[in-house]
């Protein structure tokens, strides 16, 4: 039997600057399920994304899905993509058995805590205060900085990186520390300076971009309370839930997440296309 993908419409040119495309997954040209392909909105023509791939029921565990995501990747060579990535629920427990089968490697998840009813107080001597001008200009530098290292240890050619970051953070930034719906924080502990933290309302839900404690503190539990202050702030905005980013490899920052409640909701994987 010959498993194949048919289009099922043109070329789609997004206004994001994406390009996809829907299909049939077609054995023998007998539809059996559907694969949606396209370009990332992070990484653009250089990285093909997989949004959706779904067998029917009939005829699934046929290895159709497995056939279907290989012609995914041949497609994406085509577009002259370098990489293909795709994100992948926590509970879908055969998409996770797909994917790391034909040898994609876990990149980063997506966690979530369901917060409780009454904010955390932070420990005694720890306080927090919003960034100044002053303060958000010598983060945002650093921020950025390992915002760019961090994709590149991830194999990510330094221009790529480097352009991404500019177009990340110009997205999310638009207006700097006066932007919108992030909030911008400064922990002191016993009035010393000892770490930050990068709060946004994404979609209405709180998210943590980015918290860091400063290189000459950590080790003695400021990222935990960190943590606690973006809970406080998320429940002085009403909300009882927050959510957050984590890389894999990250392994302190993925056990401190998990001992306070974070649950993963999303993994996403990436492939080189050699």
């Amino acid at each position: 039997m010959t498993t194949t993908l048919r289009p099922t419409e043109p070329l789609q040119h997004n206004a994001d600057g994406t390009r996809s495309r829907h299909y049939q997954v077609c054995v023998n040209s007998r539809p059996v399920g559907a694969i949606h392909l396209g370009t990332s909105p992070s990484f653009g023509d250089s990285t093909a994304r997989v949004h959706d791939l779904r067998i029917e029921e009939p005829d699934r565990r046929r290895g159709r899905g497995t056939v279907a995501a290989l012609a995914a990747e041949e497609v994406a060579r085509g577009w002259g993509c370098r990489q293909i990535e795709a994100g992948v629920p926590a509970d879908a427990e055969a998409g996770l058995r797909l994917v790391k089968a034909l040898g994609y490697v876990l990149r980063n998840r997506g966690m979530v805590k369901q917060l409780g009813d009454t904010p955390p107080e932070l420990p005694a001597g720890s306080l927090a205060r919003p960034m100044t001008e002053a303060d958000f200009a010598a983060w945002l530098a650093h921020e950025s900085e390992n915002y760019v290292r961090t994709w590149m240890e991830r194999g990510v050619p330094e221009p790529e990186a480097r352009a991404k970051s500019r177009r990340d953070h110009d997205r999310l930034l638009p207006r700097g520390l006066s932007t919108e719906n992030m909030r911008f924080s400064i922990l002191e502990h016993e009035g010393t300076r000892v770490g930050t933290l990068w709060l946004a309302l994404r979609d209405g839900k709180p998210f943590i971009f980015d918290v860091e404690a400063d290189e000459a503190h950590r080790g003695r539990g400021h990222g935990r309370t960190l943590m606690l202050l973006a809970e406080a702030q998320a429940h002085a905005l009403g909300k009882r839930t927050l959510g957050l980013n984590v890389f894999a490899g990250n392994t302190p920052a993925e056990r401190l997440y998990e001992s306070l409640g974070y649950e993963t909701t999303l993994y996403t994987f990436y492939k080189p296309l050699l």
